[in-house]
């Protein structure tokens, strides 16, 4: 064979050539994937099944709208206003007490032989006297600024509730020019929502009251309180009633202070939850309170310090109930009748 005949080889016999090595990198088959890995995915995909329920779902876009609109600064702000709100109701409350005195010297003179028999240290004992005189002789003063700024606190609470209940209500985060309104319009607005306020939890604690005492006169009428299974039962019915007085408090809330009226189906829905949730924030404080106070520091601040996360819960829980309310997604649910827009 000549040289030439080596250089004319068909390409052919050279890609068949055994001593040619074969490139196994593009015929290699793929890995399958190791024990973590597999778990990894199948716990990522159980995630996203529960993710995917309609409940779950709709907790998730309420706690994102929630975190997103500043739910838990707009509580700590609320907070701040309740607290704030309570110095002037104590100052009206320190007026009328002076008011009673006043009327009843007798009972004044009683406070007084009390304080000296129970109170060892003369200088506290002398000082208490002179507060209570104090009550007494500037009662009428007190009482009026006490009124004054009372209302004034009161408003401007009414307005930061209203505020931040709208945040979580609106459909964009932003302000549109509609929700600007004038000064003296938003002053007015928020007087006739906090006299509304009052009267709806006057109307709850009237009923919680008057039902609890009916049903005592009923239990005790009919000689059922010795019978210790149906206790229970009267327990249940009592938190029943609470829980109905809580729903219309909160219904009010959600139905009045956001500026577009929400959706049928959600506002009850929402505000049974808000209704529930206060009624459990209140069986909590019941007793984690007592146990709060029955030590040193607890004594001195327990019951500011009580006092202040009472009012951050029901913050909180208001906020997260308004932004659950707005991230309600329902097929042909009807809007609360009446107007669309305030």
């Amino acid at each position: 064979m000549t040289p030439e005949n080596d250089v004319k080889r068909p390409t052919q016999e050279l890609e068949h050539d055994p001593i040619k090595p074969i490139d196994t990198e593009t015929h290699r088959a793929p890995e399958e994937p190791g024990k973590a890995t597999q778990a990894l995915n199948k716990v990522t995909h159980t995630a996203q099944k529960i993710q995917q329920q309609p409940i779950i779902a709709h907790l998730l876009r309420a706690a994102e709208r929630f975190n997103d609109r500043l739910g838990n600064q707009f509580g700590a702000a609320i907070t701040y206003f309740s607290f704030l709100s309570m110095i002037p109701i104590l100052m009206v409350s320190f007026a009328a007490g002076g008011f009673i005195l006043a009327s009843h010297p007798t009972l004044l003179q009683d406070i007084f032989d009390k304080i000296l028999t129970n109170v060892s240290d003369p200088t506290l004992a002398a000082t208490l006297k002179s507060t209570i005189n104090t009550a007494v002789q500037q009662r009428t003063t007190v009482g009026l600024v006490g009124l004054a700024v009372a209302l004034y606190s009161g408003v401007n609470w009414m307005g930061n509730l209203r505020e931040a209940i709208r945040a979580q209500s609106r459909d964009v985060w932003e302000r549109t020019p509609q929700d600007q309104e004038k000064i003296w319009i938003k002053y007015l607005r928020d007087f006739v929502s906090l006299i509304g306020l009052l009267i709806a939890l006057i109307v709850t604690l009237s009923i919680t009251s008057v039902s609890g005492a009916a049903q005592q006169m009923i239990i005790s009428a009919l000689y059922l309180d010795s019978i210790e299974w149906l206790k229970p039962a009267w327990r249940l019915i009592g938190l029943a009633i609470s829980i109905f007085a809580n729903y219309l408090l909160f219904f009010w809330i959600f139905w009045r202070l956001p500026r577009h009226r929400p959706r049928k189906k959600a506002l009850i829905r929402g505000t049974f939850i808000a209704a529930i949730g206060f009624e459990v924030i209140k069986i909590i404080m019941t007793w984690t309170l007592p146990a709060l106070v029955k030590s040193p520091s607890g004594a001195a601040f327990g019951s500011v310090l009580g006092l202040m996360a009472f009012f951050y819960f029901f913050a909180r829980l208001t906020l997260f109930c308004a932004a659950w309310i707005a991230t309600a997604q329902y097929k042909d649910d009807p809007r609360m009748p009446g107007k669309t827009h305030r």
